[in-house]
């Protein structure tokens, strides 16, 4: 190692600095990227395969450090990618998105050497140690926070959506996300992108970065005695018109054992091979997706090469991996550069793409949005006829659609079955075949793979890109959809810009499912969502009638950066609202349907539509018995808890809203209170807990085949007789 004195300021506490690698004076005399480009010229050009190098190895350094400074944290996956996405960033590729939250130190290093994590106040590798995995820092895992970074990255099969509906919504430019062979065993990423290619044949500029290095978390991965043939026949069977493998077996000069092997072992000649190999066919994959073809490109290199371990065991450091720990140093030291190649990589990644990520990626700007005039709303009179609440909406979906090009409609159980079908008939199903009595069309707005997590995945994908889309499922099978809608509104929550929010429609409720049994009954979802109206931007939204659920999508357009949830049924029911009750429950949170007087008052606190049939027949044998009653159908939940139980105050788009004292007695005060859901009790959480007065809870317990919704109704305990002698005992 070498004494240094002078070092620029971003290098204050860099740990070690090293010799100048062979022949800088001729390869690292000036920046590949030149002054006013934005990318290296020829990737062929032994300037731009030597700073690359340079560059993959100030990625591997910086990782190792700021994760052993804090003994944690995931350094062996990124580094076994590193020249891949040294690659990426000299050919001017920065939308990089990752389905890897393990990559995470990697591409912080990334955004610091490009100046982007400068947005945020970390200027030296000293703050970049100091803020690693430290609150209001580099949290763990990529999230919607971080400067530069598109895209958060936690549960695996997640990061393709990402990238898929980016590059619907930018058609120009490459998005590449790196996904592990560990990832690719999750059984969505494939099947997912290529139900893509054949809805949008055209938007191939989405580029899978397969790292394909022998180990998962914790051993070796399940496609680890592939052979190359074998790895590069299952992608093209998946409908990959390119496959691009570079594997580093092939320039190992030190009879590395096994298939896997660490580049970073090579002679420095080598080393210059390899990663001109890289090089050159990362531009070729770029090169490729951009013109029109399905394309992945395949890194094969051991897990962990040039950082403190090899394989799984590289995967993460343990409490005894600090700074200090003999194989952190050896690692460190292995990869340290001199200061003249710090600053020759910094130069490089600020110029690439023409700035930080920043400043240039597409999510670091908002994205404009047509405007939505004259949304055809229909107020139906109450006590009129009975009217479907989802194809009221579905009204308004289609206007949505037919004025904003980009919007997207996903669906994976059918529109039509969740009585919607006039969606499909303005929008169109996305489909090769055209065919007009299916509604279908290669051109149309309504995306439906037969998978939740597709449906959810590229409809949150556009939102958190900045577009605007619905999610639609029937409410018992949308749990499988869940986690990247929970992690994309997650992220929304500590967005640094204005998205619009991801809204979902879920229809045919356990209630509406009798005789379908069980697996059609899974209300149980809604205690989900419960939990998550605590996070501060998540509302979910129980329409008790079709205007209602109007007035709901209505708002929810207006919205930004939250997650709304449209719960509703497909049956006829009775109109109970007007515009402007549901528009006011949407600030109170609860709306009066129904108030009479007695010699007492039993409120009724009601989730949900159906679920009102039982409230309103013993409604009516309560006031004949001379006692009063109130119906408070609850529209927004979230309005309902009290400012301390919501971490609202720290979204990057704070939504104050929540109900007063005064006007919670208004609506819940009586002399009982009974609560009633045909769903979670987990929704009449925010009323048992600011109510004082008696109460009680009806709700969902299990799923059974039934002839009808009141027979399950009855199975569930929840019939007018229950109510009305439970209301008896008060």
């Amino acid at each position: 190692m070498v004494a240094v004195t002078q070092i620029p300021a971003f290098c204050e506490g860099i740990q070690y600095f090293g010799e100048l690698p062979p022949e800088f004076e001729t390869f690292g005399k000036a920046p590949a990227i030149a002054e006013g480009r934005k990318a290296i010229v020829d990737p062929a050009d032994p300037n731009a395969v030597y700073q690359t190098l340079l560059y993959a190895d100030a990625l591997r350094y910086l990782t190792l450090q700021i994760t052993a400074s804090k003994a944690s944290g995931h350094p062996g996956g990124f580094a076994s990618q590193a020249e891949a996405y040294a690659a990426l960033v000299m050919l001017g590729y920065k939308n990089i998105i990752t389905e890897v939250g393990h990559h995470a130190p990697g591409f912080y290093s990334a955004m610091f050497l490009d100046r982007s994590l400068e947005d945020m106040g970390i200027q030296t590798v000293q703050q970049l140690r100091d803020r690693f995995r430290e609150k209001h820092g580099l949290l763990g895992h990529l999230s919607g926070y971080i400067p530069g970074i598109l895209a958060p990255a936690g549960p695996l099969g997640q990061g393709q959506h990402f990238a898929m509906a980016a590059a619907l919504l930018h058609k120009d430019t490459l998005f590449p996300f790196t996904m592990g062979d560990g990832g690719m065993g999750e059984p969505y990423p494939m099947s997912s992108m290529a139900h893509f290619h054949t809805a949008f044949p055209e938007a191939t500029n989405f580029l899978p970065v397969l790292v394909w290095n022998g180990f998962s978390q914790e051993h070796h991965s399940m496609v680890s005695l592939q052979t190359n043939e074998q790895m590069m026949a299952y992608w093209h069977g998946n409908g990959f018109k390119e496959v691009v493998l570079v594997d580093a077996k092939i320039f190992d000069d030190h009879n590395q054992p096994g298939a896997f092997v660490d580049s970073t072992a090579f002679s420095f000649e080598q080393r210059l091979a390899f990663t001109k190999g890289v090089l050159v066919g990362v531009d070729e994959a770029a090169r490729s997706a951009l013109s029109g073809k399905l394309t992945v490109f395949i890194i094969k290199q051991l897990k962990g090469a040039g950082v403190h371990a090899r394989g799984a065991k590289s995967h993460n450091l343990y409490g005894h991996h600090t700074l200090d720990h003999p194989d952190i140093v050896a690692g460190l030291k292995s990869r340290a550069l001199p200061t003249e190649a710090w600053e020759l990589v910094r130069t490089n990644g600020e110029r690439s793409n023409g700035g930080s990520a920043s400043k240039t990626a597409v999510t670091e700007s908002v994205l404009p949005l047509p405007d939505l005039k004259d949304l055809p709303l229909e107020e139906y009179a109450i006590g009129g006829d009975a009217k479907v609440s989802t194809t009221a909406m579905g009204r308004l979906v289609a206007k949505v659609g037919q004025l904003d090009p980009n919007y997207l409609v996903t669906n994976a159980d059918g529109n039509e079955a969740s009585g919607i079908a006039n969606i499909n008939q303005a929008l169109k199903i996305i489909h090769p075949t055209e065919d007009s009595l299916y509604n279908q069309a290669p051109k149309g707005q309504v995306y439906e793979p037969l998978s939740e997590d597709a449906c959810a995945g590229l409809a949150v994908g556009l939102a958190l890109m900045g577009a605007r889309s619905l999610w639609c499922s029937y409410e018992s099978f949308a749990i499988n959809g869940l986690p990247i809608w929970q992690t994309v509104t997650q992220a929304m929550a500590e967005l640094r810009r204005p998205t619009p929010s991801t809204i979902t429609l879920f229809t045919a409720g356990a209630l509406e499912q009798g005789r379908n049994g069980w697996t059609h009954q899974r209300p149980e979802i809604e205690a989900y969502f419960a939990a998550m109206m605590r996070n501060g931007n998540v509302f979910p939204l129980f329409p008790p009638d079709a205007n209602s659920i109007q007035a709901c999508y209505e708002w929810g357009l207006t919205t930004p950066n939250k997650g709304i949830v449209i719960t509703a049924s497909k049956s006829p029911l009775p109109i109970r609202t007007t515009f402007e009750q549901t528009r006011q429950a949407l600030q109170d949170g609860a709306v009066i349907l129904k108030e009479t007087s007695g010699s007492k008052t039993i409120v009724f606190a009601v989730v949900g539509d159906m679920i009102l049939l039982p409230v309103y027949e013993a409604a009516s044998r309560l006031e004949a018995e001379g006692i009063g009653v109130k119906i408070v159908s609850v529209i927004s939940p979230r309005r309902l808890y009290r400012p301390h139980d919501v971490l609202w105050d720290i979204c990057s788009e704070p939504d104050r809203g929540f109900l007063d004292d005064a006007r919670f007695d208004a609506l819940f005060n009586g002399d009982a209170l009974i609560g009633v859901t045909g769903g979670a009790s987990g929704m009449l959480e925010p009323i048992m807990l600011r109510s004082t007065v008696k109460r009680d809870t009806f709700a969902w317990k299990r799923g059974e085949t039934s002839a009808s919704a009141g027979e399950l109704m009855a199975i569930n305990g929840i019939t007018a007789d229950a109510l009305v002698e439970r209301a008896m005992s008060f």
